[in-house]
Formats: structure tokens, sequence, C-alpha cells
């Protein structure tokens, strides 16, 4: 389940950083109604802000170091990184940068 919705939040991060949505809530909003995403997980982007943005990015990296796996794919966004580094969450943050 890790991979799946790792996968999904980092993506997420890029598609804030490069303002294609402004709110990390718009993006669980397309989750949720187009994509059918669990209402209890309330999308991957709070599902993430939930477990803490610094534990999903230490998930990523214990991820990248499978020995099978691909190392660049669990690297963290620039956003991921940064707010786990700050201690902030996605809702948090505000808008895009």
């Amino acid at each position: 389940m890790e991979r799946c919705i790792f996968a999904l939040v980092n993506e997420g991060a890029k598609i804030l950083e490069e303002g294609i949505a402004q709110r990390a809530s718009d993006i669980d909003v397309v989750y949720l109604t187009g994509y059918g995403f669990p209402p209890w997980r309330g999308g991957p982007m709070h599902y993430a802000d939930s477990l803490g943005l610094y534990n999903v990015v230490q998930s990523m990296r214990r991820l990248a170091k499978n020995p099978h796996g691909d190392p660049a794919a669990w690297e963290p966004a620039p956003l991921l990184a940064k707010l786990a580094a700050e201690g902030k969450s996605f809702s948090a943050s505000g808008s895009a940068p």
C-alpha cells in the first residue's frame, strides 16, 4: 500500500510545485471524486498529512533501498522534502509555492 500511496503523494507534491494545483486539498478532491480513492482516507495528500510528512519521507527512503526497485523513483519531491524537514504538512503550507 505504501508504494502506491507514497508515489501519489510524491507526484502530488510535484503538481503543487509546478502550480498545476493551488492546494493539496484540490488534489485530494480529484482522487476522491474522479479516481475512487477511499473517502475515509481523505485523499492521498490528507493521508500523508495524517501520517506525518517526515514519516512519509523516511518510508520513501526505506523503499529506495530495495535492491529490486528503482531508487530514483523514491526521491522525495523538493516540496515534500522541505515540508517534512520543517515539520509542516501540506494542509498547513497554504497554497503552492
